[in-house]
C-alpha cells in the first residue's frame, strides 16, 4: 500500500493522535469530524456552506445511494463528487450498518446480505463484489468493506459468526480493490472491526484484519444501543490493537464528549447524524453544553448561540430569531442550526488538533468535558 497515512505526534498523556491522510481529492487533518451526506447531501447546507465551516471530508451510504438514485447514473454523470458539486474527500459507507438498522427487511446470507428495499420492496442485495462496484461507480476515496454489525446484546456463538463473515468479506473486498486497480489509482479501503462487548474477539477480528494490509480501520459495531461506558469499553477494547500507521474510525457516532474520549483511546476519524437532525429540532451545541431554543426563556435573548464563534450563523442572528425560525418552521432555522452545529463539531476538532501539537492535549479535554457536562 502507498504511505498515504503520515502519523504526526501521539499524546504523552493519552493515546490520542495527530495524523494526515492523504486522499485523491485532497489531505485530510486528523483527528477530524466527518459530515454526514447520507443520499449525496449534507441536510440543509449546500457544499459551499461545507467548504465555509471548514468540512475536510463528508460521508455517503452505499445502500442508499445505490436504491436511488442508482451508482450507475451516478458513474456516467461523471462520480459523486461531480454529481452532488463537493469538490473535497468523500467516505462511503458500505451498507452493512442496514444489517442492523433494517434487520426485519434483509436476509443475512454467507455471500452476503438480501435486502427488501425500504423505498418499495424490491429486492437487492449487497456482497463483497457488489459494494465494490457500487464504491468504484461513486468514485469514493474511501470505500467501507461490507460487514455483519451484530446487536447489542449479542449471544457470543452469533457474535463471532459475524467477526468470521466480515473478515472473509474484508478479504474479498481487498482483492477485488487491488486487481480492479481501485488501489492503484489512489483510492483507500478501509476494514471494519466488530466484536461486540466481547474483548477477545475484538481483538482477533482487529488482528485479523490488521493482517490484510488495508489502508485504514473502523471500530464498528458500537452506539447500537450499549450504554456509554460499554460504548467506550469496546472502542478501547479495539484501539491498540489497529496499526499504528494506519488511520482508525469509529463510526456513527457521538457527542461531543464523547468524540473527546476517544479522540483520547487514539481514534482519529468520527462521523454522526446527529448534529444536523439536532438542529432541525431547534436543539444547539455550546461549550455549557446543548440548549433547546424552543425553550421560553431564549423568547427575547439577543445574544448569539456562541459568543465569539467564528461562522454565520453566531455572526449574524440571535437566539430570539431563530427560536422564531424554528417556532414556525421555516426552512431557514434548519440551515441555519445544522450549519452552527455542524461548525461546531469542526472547530472542537481543530481544538483538539491545536492542544495536541501544544502537547496538553489530556489536561485541556478534561477541562472541556467538565464544563460541558457541568449542567
Amino acid at each position: 500500500m502507498p504511505d498515504h497515512f503520515k502519523l504526526l505526534l501521539s499524546d504523552t498523556d493519552t493515546a490520542a493522535r495527530r495524523g494526515r491522510l492523504q486522499t485523491r481529492h485532497g489531505v485530510v487533518e486528523t483527528p477530524i469530524f466527518m459530515p454526514v451526506g447520507t443520499q449525496g447531501t449534507v441536510k440543509a447546507l449546500t457544499p459551499a456552506h461545507l467548504h465555509e465551516i471548514g468540512a475536510q471530508i463528508i460521508l455517503g451510504n452505499t445502500y442508499h445511494l445505490n436504491l436511488r438514485p442508482g451508482s450507475d447514473l451516478v458513474r456516467d454523470l461523471g462520480g459523486l463528487h461531480e454529481f452532488m458539486g463537493w469538490d473535497k474527500p468523500i467516505l462511503t459507507d458500505s451498507g452493512g450498518f442496514q444489517v442492523f438498522s433494517l434487520a426485519k427487511l434483509r436476509k443475512l446470507k454467507d455471500n452476503g446480505i438480501e435486502f427488501q428495499s425500504h423505498l418499495d420492496g424490491k429486492k437487492c442485495f449487497l456482497g463483497p463484489r457488489e459494494v465494490m462496484d457500487i464504491q468504484m461507480n461513486l468514485g469514493s476515496d474511501i470505500a467501507m468493506v461490507i460487514d455483519e454489525c451484530p446487536p447489542w446484546p449479542c449471544e457470543r456463538d452469533a457474535c463471532a459468526a459475524a467477526v468470521e463473515r466480515s473478515q472473509r468479506w474484508a478479504e474479498q473486498c481487498r482483492d477485488i480493490a487491488r486487481d480492479e486497480g481501485f488501489f492503484a489509482a489512489g483510492h483507500h479501503v478501509f476494514g471494519i472491526v466488530q466484536g461486540s462487548t466481547f474483548d477477545d474477539l475484538r481483538r482477533s477480528a482487529a488482528e485479523g484484519l490488521a493482517a490484510l494490509d488495508l489502508p485504514g480501520y473502523a471500530v464498528g459495531g458500537v452506539s447500537v444501543g450499549e450504554p456509554e461506558p460499554e460504548m467506550l469499553k469496546q472502542v478501547g477494547a479495539t484501539t491498540p490493537h489497529l496499526p499504528a500507521t494506519k488511520p482508525r474510525y469509529t463510526m456513527g457516532l457521538g457527542t461531543p464528549p464523547q468524540i473527546l474520549k476517544m479522540v483520547a483511546l487514539g481514534v482519529d476519524m468520527f462521523d454522526c447524524v446527529l448534529p444536523s437532525r439536532v438542529a432541525r429540532n431547534g436543539l444547539v451545541f455550546t461549550p455549557d453544553g446543548p440548549i433547546n431554543l424552543r425553550n421560553e426563556r431564549f423568547r427575547r435573548d439577543e445574544s448569539p448561540v456562541v459568543d465569539g464563534l467564528d461562522n454565520y450563523t453566531c455572526h449574524n442572528f440571535s437566539r430570539a430569531y431563530l427560536r422564531h425560525l424554528i417556532l414556525a418552521e421555516e426552512m431557514l432555522g434548519g440551515t441555519l442550526l445544522t450549519l452552527h452545529n455542524l461548525h461546531f463539531y469542526l472547530d472542537l476538532m481543530t481544538q483538539v488538533r491545536t492542544h495536541l501539537q501544544a502537547g496538553d492535549f489530556g489536561a485541556w479535554h478534561r477541562r472541556w468535558i467538565a464544563r460541558y457536562e457541568q449542567e
